[in-house]
């Protein structure tokens, strides 16, 4: 009997490890993006097609479906229309979060966590010929009055645009609701503003302020990044150099819908992984100032319920919670 019982629980054992390593695409994979073409969620998600397809890492083509509104909702809201589907899968960032805090979206706890991939940080600019001279002095001018500082935010405000400027900020007591923020529709109308002198302050992604950088448009007088980031950008201060406790990036990862199984999340994980192992991926990376911060889908469990608890506080203080 006891032998009987042994043979019986390894083939079992063995059937589920099989199992667990067969499963794999049957048919054309999604990628859901959120946003335009050319936006960052949608440049991701081409590079992603390109290794995953072109570079043969998976066997069946690969798609590309732009799902805009709602601030991610009708995105979001299509992806949980394919219960337990390991072929459709959404890139997803901090504003999976924030609007679902701002009351605009879905919980990230409705969705199957996947893989981190990377991290975006934010570079503070201003004219040339700005008064203001550093970070240091923008947050002095701003402690003093806060209404003597404009700011330029592209596209809403808490998201990481907005949470770059107020989070050094926030750190040395000021009341960040009461900013002067101009929020515009895209990251161009708000440089234009500052460069006709109708806002003060803008701060932009890291491959934009590198490309302003070189053209002598702006000066970039702090980093939100925890480190200094490499190349063009190297010169740039961060915030916590330069005496404020503030890190605020942008994250980008791959969610599923709800329901995945254990096989599907395990086979993408690993899929994912090599992606940003490729040197496609990591050149793109470089090229965007985009900083390599890959999790596996427990890891990112822990980190979104992390972020999310942060985030509630953050947007508290703005007054942007709900």
């Amino acid at each position: 009997m006891t032998v009987l019982w042994f043979v019986a629980f390894s083939f079992l054992a063995f059937s589920t490890t099989t199992s667990a390593a067969d499963w794999k695409p049957e048919k054309s994979v999604e990628l859901v993006v959120n946003t335009l073409p050319g936006n960052g969620p949608d440049r991701t998600a081409r590079v992603m097609q390109g290794i995953l397809q072109d570079k043969k890492q998976i066997d069946v083509p690969v798609s590309i479906s732009n799902k805009i509104g709602g601030g991610g909702a009708v995105a979001y809201s299509y992806l949980n229309t394919r219960p337990g589907d390991g072929h459709t899968l959404s890139i997803a960032s901090k504003a999976l979060l924030t609007n679902h805090i701002a009351g605009r979206g879905p919980s990230y706890a409705e969705f199957t966590p996947v893989a981190l991939l990377y991290s975006e940080y934010m570079l503070i600019t201003v004219k040339p010929d700005s008064p203001i001279q550093n970070g240091r002095d923008l947050v002095e001018r701003v402690k003093k009055n806060p209404a003597s500082v404009s700011f330029g935010i592209a596209t809403s405000l808490g998201n990481p645009i907005h949470q770059s400027i107020a989070a050094p900020l926030r750190a040395e007591g000021v009341e960040i609701k009461g900013l002067r923020n101009v929020v515009f529709n895209a990251g161009s109308a708000s440089l234009a503003a500052m460069m006709g002198g109708h806002v003060d302050v803008v701060p932009v992604t890291g491959a934009l302020a590198s490309q302003l950088l070189a053209s002598r448009q702006v000066r970039l007088i702090a980093a939100s990044s925890p480190k200094r980031l490499p190349g063009a950008l190297a010169d740039v201060p961060t915030w916590r150099e330069l005496g404020y406790d503030a890190v605020v990036s942008q994250w980008r990862g791959v969610v599923g819908p709800k329901g995945m199984g254990d096989t599907q999340v395990a086979y993408w994980e690993q899929t994912l992984k090599r992606m940003t192992e490729a040197d496609a991926w990591k050149q793109d990376l470089d090229k965007n100032y985009w900083v390599a911060d890959f999790m596996n889908a427990r890891q990112m469990r822990q980190f979104l319920e992390k972020d999310n608890g942060s985030l509630k506080v953050f947007l508290g203080d703005l007054g942007l919670s709900k």
